[in-house]
């Protein structure tokens, strides 16, 4: 909060509050005492305080730079916007704390905005809980535009909650600019809930959107929740750059309500289902959790240098009964051998925990570090817990090592490998499947399979089926 202040009353406002006020609203155009008391403020800046009460605004609010709006808090404060009203940020440093925010019925230019509308940089958005219709694209929505000449930067949510909108929660892209970067952003302790579940601006709606067309660089996200969304939870397009992407301890949960699609191919994404889906790009994950997301709880495809530590994947395809043409998989990794980084990824102490299919895919990969991945009681797809090449069409997984813990019993092989190429397995597997894992042909060659102890004594073991060329295995116990 800066000097001087202005308090703006809402016409529900106590009286008491209402003699203390510099503007009092009528409940009607209230936006226009709102934008009065920011236009009154000098040209350094200052706040404008909200009182308890509602405010309903048939317009937009623009604040200026150097400005604080703020409320009394979002179960106290409330703006209610129609007639495509909105509150645009336009100008560079301005700050938005403690209200909450409602928009409605949407047409025109104002339907591809967002009801918190960032158009430039350094601005600081706190305890914000906000929601919209359909009609809409965002509730938080930061977005380069034509004639803001650079790239935004400096921007930081903390504390905010997209609270079941019919839209996206928090959206970033770019549109009839070469300025397209959004740089130095952060998230923190914001939830998206119900994103899209009940309805819907498109048949895309996610949780948090960090890069639609925009480049992101330097992006952290920290302890943010993403429940409920009809499609991702958190999600990255594929075609913009994503530089120095860091998410800590998040939680994803329940996205993808969307239903399967009749056909799916993931080349042409026409689902994406996903906890967190970060395609092509450079990302670190930090203790994030997957729980209970439709098709994937961890997505990745052309990893350009991608690091997760300590983070776990839970019953992915929950809630589904034909995975047809969907096959849930906790941990979705592919096509490295298109990107030049080395490692390509690098997973330690992560955990996929029964799974409704694979507990991990990978195929088209080179540079595959895997530290300590316990794979817990998937129950699979055609009896395979997990799949590491998978495919008859050549080498497709190779100069990699994956360490893993392998326990359950409710498929016929826990680990099925195809295609591996100068690769090494240890750790453990602990169980009674008929084949707990399997070295099928087609490209095998060079694989070491090093302190592999397989349990219980009498199990069957590691399989090499009749495809495996001689030699192309070799097999050292501890």
């Amino acid at each position: 909060m800066t000097e001087p202040t202005l308090i703006v009353a809402a016409s529900d406002s106590s009286a008491a509050s209402k003699t203390g006020a510099d503007y009092i609203c009528d409940g009607i155009d209230d936006q226009h005492e709102i934008q009065a008391a920011i236009d009154a403020l000098p040209a350094g800046g200052g706040t404008v305080w909200m009182t308890e009460g509602t405010f309903n605004c048939s317009g937009s609010i623009l604040p200026r730079s150097y400005t604080t709006l703020k409320g009394r808090g979002d179960e106290s404060t409330h703006l209610i916007f129609t007639n495509n009203g909105l509150i645009w940020m336009k100008c560079d440093s301005i700050a938005l704390e403690g209200f909450r925010a409602t928009g409605s019925g949407y047409s025109g230019k104002s339907a591809h905005m967002g009801v918190i509308y960032i158009t430039a940089s350094h601005m600081w958005v706190k305890d914000i809980t906000a929601t919209a219709d359909g009609s809409i694209q965002a509730v938080f929505y930061v977005h380069s535009i034509e004639g803001y000449n650079k790239a935004i930067e400096y921007i930081a949510f903390v504390g905010c909650v997209a609270d079941s909108p019919g839209t996206f929660g928090f959206l970033h892209s770019s549109q009839d600019t070469d300025h397209k970067a959004h740089r130095y952003v952060q998230y923190t302790d914001c939830r998206a809930i119900d994103c899209g579940r009940y309805s819907r601006f498109n048949n895309w709606v996610t949780g948090f959107d960090f890069a639609e067309l925009n480049d992101v660089e330097s992006l952290r996200v920290t302890r943010c929740i993403a429940e409920g969304s009809w499609e991702s939870g958190f999600h990255f397009e594929w075609a913009p750059a994503k530089n120095d992407v860091v998410l800590t301890d998040c939680i994803s949960r329940n996205n993808g309500q969307k239903p399967y699609p009749d056909y799916y191919d993931t080349s042409g994404e026409y689902y994406f289902g996903a906890g967190y889906y970060a395609p092509r790009g450079a990302y670190t994950f930090n203790n994030c959790i997957a729980e209970g997301n439709s098709a994937y709880g961890f997505f990745f495809s052309y990893p350009d240098g991608v690091y997760l530590y300590n983070c776990t994947d839970l019953e992915t395809g929950r809630g589904k009964t034909d995975y047809s043409q969907v096959k849930p998989t906790s941990f979705f990794i592919v096509q490295s051998l298109l990107t030049n980084a080395n490692p390509s990824i690098v997973m330690e102490n992560c955990e996929s925990i029964e799974s409704f299919g694979y507990g991990l895919h990978i195929a088209l990969m080179d540079h595959v570090q895997i530290k300590n991945f316990r794979l817990t009681d998937p129950t699979g797809i055609d009896g395979k817990g997990a799949v590491v090449g998978g495919s008859p069409r050549g080498a497709l997984f190779v100069d990699s090592s994956i360490d893993i813990r392998a326990t359950g019993d409710r498929v016929s092989t826990l680990i099925y490998a195809m295609g591996n190429r100068n690769v090494v397995y240890s750790g453990q597997i602990n169980s009674n499947a008929v084949q707990p894992f399997v070295i099928d042909g087609y490209g095998t060659s060079n694989v070491l399979v090093r302190n592999m102890q397989i349990l219980p004594v009498g199990s069957t073991g590691i399989t090499l089926t009749q495809d495996v060329p001689e030699g192309a295995v070799k097999i050292v116990k501890s």
